[in-house]
């Protein structure tokens, strides 16, 4: 066999590894993952070389394991060929201790390493690239051994335990969520959920509505309040209250119970009338009237704004546009994981590329909005082991009923996107980057970030997948008045979700450096929630008691 032919065969053997997952791949091509994962496989077939040594590289290592196994089954000590590694799918000690289990973990590891050097060797255009390393990455989650009855050791432990029952239910979970949930493991039981009773459940009322927002106003629960009210300007990606989400875990309940008046914007959602609702819409009829509303209620002539991830990148457009306007109503501004620099998308540039938001824009044509269970593909796929692969697990071998959680309740609670307004959205950021070049224009002004001298509070998390923190990080060289920067633990959402508590930590740095990995180097690690450094700042700029 010459090395081509050894080349090719590796890619085909490859190709039949993947086979039973290829009904993914028709959902995903709207992301063009297919198109992108054959470009690259063909890519690959270009250099002989490199694949000819991928595959006896896995073979080898195959030929290590199979010696290895043997060693322990006949219980003599040896070093696994790949190293372990930490990885919680695996956290039974069965994977440890029973040879038969960890060779097959060493096999499945091969099997990773191997596809990851078939990546590298089929390299050579950053999108596709891109989009075949997550498309690649998902295949090889979906055939690890813990996703099968028969080679995860936890539950069949578990069906030995319960006298088969746990098989049963699992079974009975399976077939629920074929029926009820597109075939996916449901991620959470939002059954013990109700919004107004124990999530979204902070005092107020409705005190404004338009065609496409509705204001709240919250009750005070203070004798006293700051001067300066606060507007809450959410994303319409979700619903507006994971900003208010469970008691004791709500910022907007802890900024009331501050002292601030607090006002929140909660959007519609959108349906085929709304098709060509545009991002000016968005900043109009949305906090630009939020404001004027807020005024009129309160007699303040300043109003604060806190921002969440689309709805901060709005907030900051629409400082941008009063700035250019000449009106300065707006105080300080609190940005929460935010991108307003999108040359650096992370993960998400994956699904920003000119092909796929053209064939985005056409799946949205016929229905004139974006469903929410595209998005939820999309972002399921970023982190497919926690929000998809767990849940095999533990649902359908375990027979496991999924967590009562309130971040997953509010997460399945989703919302849909207008096509104008997305398409729009897409190619002046994500495509082109215009607001930070200062080229963006919305409402008739072109809007530089720049004009916008307002004291700024700006938080990022540290694993948020879906703004980079040292993306995020940028916008402090964006803006042109003071800002504060903060890293917080955790993630997109429990990033902000992070109320006082023994596992609350951010981190601090006074000085500005040009670089993310600069600034933080120079950081200081601080125990407790960024809620309480937030609460010290925001006060001192809100305004007397009155």
């Amino acid at each position: 066999m010459s090395e081509h032919d050894f080349a090719r065969r590796v890619v085909e053997d490859a190709a039949e590894v993947i086979a039973p997952e290829a009904n993914l791949i028709p959902e995903l091509d709207m992301g063009s993952f297919g198109a992108s994962m054959l470009a690259v496989l063909n890519r690959a077939l270009e250099h002989p070389d490199e694949v000819a040594g991928a595959g006896w590289r896995f073979w080898t290592t195959l030929g290590r394991i199979a010696q290895f196994t043997a060693y322990r089954s006949a219980g003599r000590d040896a070093a696994p060929p790949i190293p372990a590694g930490k990885d919680k799918r695996f956290a039974d000690r069965t994977w440890e201790d029973n040879p038969a289990f960890a060779g097959l973990r060493q096999a499945y590891l091969a099997f990773k390493q191997f596809s990851e050097d078939m990546l590298d060797a089929g390299s050579g255009d950053p999108v596709s690239d891109a989009k075949a390393r997550l498309m690649i990455g998902f295949l090889v989650d979906a055939v690890a051994p813990t996703n099968f009855l028969a080679t995860n050791p936890a539950a069949l432990k578990r069906a030995f335990e319960t006298g088969g029952a746990s098989v049963v239910a699992g079974a009975a979970n399976f077939v629920d969520d074929l029926v009820h949930n597109d075939g996916r493991p449901s991620q959470v039981d939002r059954r013990p959920f109700q919004v107004g009773k124990n999530l979204a459940a902070t005092p107020g009322k409705v005190v404004y509505k338009n065609d496409l927002m509705e204001l709240i106003q919250y009750t005070p629960q203070t004798p006293e309040v700051r001067a300066i009210p606060m507007l809450m300007s959410p994303a319409w990606i979700n619903k507006y209250y994971i900003m208010d989400l469970a008691p004791d875990r709500s910022f907007i309940e802890w900024a009331v119970q501050h002292g601030h008046t607090v006002f929140a914007i909660s959007y519609r959602n959108p349906d085929e009338s709304m098709r060509g609702v545009r991002l000016d819409d968005y900043l109009i009829e949305g906090p630009r009237t939020a404001l004027d509303v807020i005024c009129d209620i309160t007699g303040s002539d300043k109003v604060n704004i806190t921002g969440l991830c689309l709805g901060g990148a709005l907030t900051a457009m629409l400082a941008a546009y009063l700035a250019r306007t000449g009106d300065d109503r707006i105080g300080c501004i609190t940005l929460l994981n935010t991108l307003l620099d999108y040359s650096e998308p992370g993960v998400l540039g994956v699904f920003t590329d000119e092909r796929t938001v053209a064939q985005m824009e056409h799946h949205m044509e016929a229905k004139g909005f974006l469903e929410a269970s595209d998005m939820r593909t999309s972002f399921d796929m970023l982190r497919a082991n926690d929000l998809i692969f767990s849940y095999v697990a533990t649902n359908w071998l375990m027979g496991q009923q999924p967590p009562a959680f309130d971040i997953l309740a509010w997460n399945s609670d989703s919302t849909r996107l207008p096509a104008a307004m997305h398409s729009f959205y897409l190619r002046s950021l994500y495509l082109h980057n215009q607001l930070a070049t200062g080229e963006l224009e919305l409402a008739g002004q072109q809007l530089s970030l720049k004009e916008i001298k307002n004291d700024t509070y700006v938080v990022s998390a540290e694993n948020d997948h879906i703004v980079p923190w040292t993306a995020s990080y940028k916008t402090a060289g964006l803006l042109g008045g003071h800002v504060r920067y903060l890293l917080s633990n955790g993630g997109h959402i429990a990033g902000i979700v992070n109320p006082p508590g023994p596992k609350a930590w951010h981190e601090v740095n006074q000085d500005s450096h040009a670089s993310a990995e600069q600034w933080r180097a120079g950081a200081k690690v601080i125990k407790g929630s960024w809620w309480e450094d937030w609460a010290a700042w925001a006060g001192k700029r809100a305004g007397g008691m009155v």
